[in-house]
């Protein structure tokens, strides 16, 4: 009896060694692995910051910018890294340059899984009666209509790879708008509602769609709100972590999103900002 005993603690245990080192096996494989990505406006802060984390967790990477400088500065520094990045210049607002981006995903890398859409301009601060006609069109032109019209072309494309995942990166201001950032506020609120609508109509095709609304963050858009020693305490007073973010923050929770452990997360808006009350 002790021997029959012996034996079967024998093969529980080889089983649980063999079961350990499958596991062990699969978590060193990088969980983006084999997948494709294009990252808008990601050559600096946050952009960069998201397309360098997507790398470093298996992903091809596409990243782009409005200047070819920018593009070739960022692409050596990525690939310096070891990461697999190429780039592409691309106006967001330009029919041909979101083509262009999208063919070198296909062209270079065979496909594309991945769409995060970080690009966003604000010409205008003041008051939102005030700004003028050209401006608001130039503001949600770029930051809703061209998210709208990358996801449209990008989503055939993951619909041949049997799904994928897009990630819209809005704004705390999108659920309370920031003083003198009406219209771009209320452009980023614009993406929290085109989030829930695409995630309802491509979840069957296996397509998530979900956006990152980042707080304050260390970037050089938001400098003027983070590098003012007077403005910069008074902001720290109403976040708990009582820090501003950095762009690590926000590539960390897109790598997530865009990653089979979110696999069942779609049309969801996360707010990332150190505890920042967000209201809606």
């Amino acid at each position: 009896m002790a021997t029959k005993h012996c034996y079967i603690f024998n093969t529980l245990k080889q089983g649980f060694r063999s079961n350990y080192l499958i596991s062990r096996n699969m978590s060193s494989q990088p969980k983006l692995a084999g997948k494709v990505a294009v990252v808008t406006a990601s050559t600096e802060g946050i952009g960069f910051a998201i397309a360098k984390r997507l790398a470093t967790d298996g992903a091809k990477v596409v990243i782009s910018s409005r200047k070819e400088k920018n593009v070739s500065s960022a692409v050596e520094e990525l690939t310096q890294l070891g990461l697999d990045v190429t780039g592409t210049v691309c106006h967001v607002g330009k029919s041909e340059d979101r083509q262009k981006m999208i063919s070198t995903a296909v062209d270079k890398y065979g496909g594309l899984d991945i769409l995060v859409s970080n690009a966003a301009v604000n010409p205008f601060f003041g008051r939102a009666l005030d700004c003028p006609e050209e401006m608001w069109d130039k503001i949600f032109d770029i930051n809703v209509k061209t998210a709208f019209l990358l996801f449209k072309e990008c989503a055939p494309l993951m619909e041949e790879r049997g799904g994928g995942s897009a990630i819209f990166i809005s704004s705390i201001g999108g659920f309370q708008p920031i003083p003198f950032l009406g219209p771009y506020s209320v452009s980023k609120t614009a993406l929290l509602g085109l989030t829930k609508c695409l995630a309802a109509e491509t979840a069957a095709d296996n397509i998530r769609v979900n956006c990152v609304a980042p707080g304050l963050v260390k970037t050089k858009f938001a400098s003027a709100l983070t590098d003012n020693e007077d403005i910069a305490d008074r902001a720290l007073e109403n976040i708990p972590l009582n820090r501003f973010g950095v762009p690590d923050d926000i590539g960390g929770i897109v790598s997530f999103l865009a990653s089979s452990d979110a696999a069942y997360i779609t049309g969801e808006n996360i707010v990332v900002a150190g505890g920042t009350q967000s209201r809606l």
